[in-house]
């Protein structure tokens, strides 16, 4: 089976190889324009991105959104989570703000929302969290964002710690795509 993964981010694409052997996945291409994440909620920010390279190419397409949300923030930062210090932001920048307000040992939970769009317009949303708390500080140097702080539940080291085959495991976009993996093999 081969799908369109409605990203350019390389990172993103090698996680999702990762996630869903058995699947081949093609990055957005350049000309396909991509509209702003404007949903309220993950599965729409996810499909707003899906229907656009469904739209767009007459194929498959995936796509997901994900955040981070603080307990201490009454969920947020939420779907502003890659936006938390503002529009223009650096991952360094959201991570530091976050970091200023939530304090060590207060539950976070990230979550993933992943969105299948057929070109016939037929659309599936699956989702994924995982459940963690602040660290009290930054610790790993693998994954990306927020991930220096997030200690999942039941583990000591934080998810910049863990090798990819153990965030795979635990992680909330693991759980999506193993959700996606099962729907797409069902």
């Amino acid at each position: 089976m081969r799908l369109l993964l409605a990203t350019r981010n390389a990172h993103k694409l090698r996680e999702f190889e990762r996630l869903l052997p058995g699947v081949e996945l093609d990055p957005l291409p350049d000309e396909v324009d991509t509209p702003p994440e404007n949903g309220e909620t993950y599965a729409a920010n996810a499909l707003i991105k899906a229907r656009a390279a469904a739209a767009q190419t007459g194929r498959a397409a995936i796509a997901d959104d994900s955040g981070i949300e603080a307990e201490a923030l009454g969920g947020a930062p939420g779907v502003r989570t890659a936006r938390y210090a503002g529009e223009a932001a650096t991952d360094e920048e959201n991570l530091a703000k976050f970091e200023r307000e939530v304090p060590a040992g207060s539950p976070l939970r990230y979550v993933c929302a992943i969105a299948h769009v057929g070109p016939d317009g037929a659309e599936t949303v699956l989702s994924g969290t995982c459940e963690g708390t602040m660290a009290s500080s930054r610790a790993g140097v693998r994954g990306f964002g927020y991930d220096p702080i997030f200690v999942p539940e039941g583990a000591s080291r934080t998810m910049a710690e863990l090798s990819d085959a153990e965030k795979d495991v635990i992680s909330h976009r693991g759980h999506a795509a193993r959700a996606l993996g099962e729907w797409l093999g069902g």
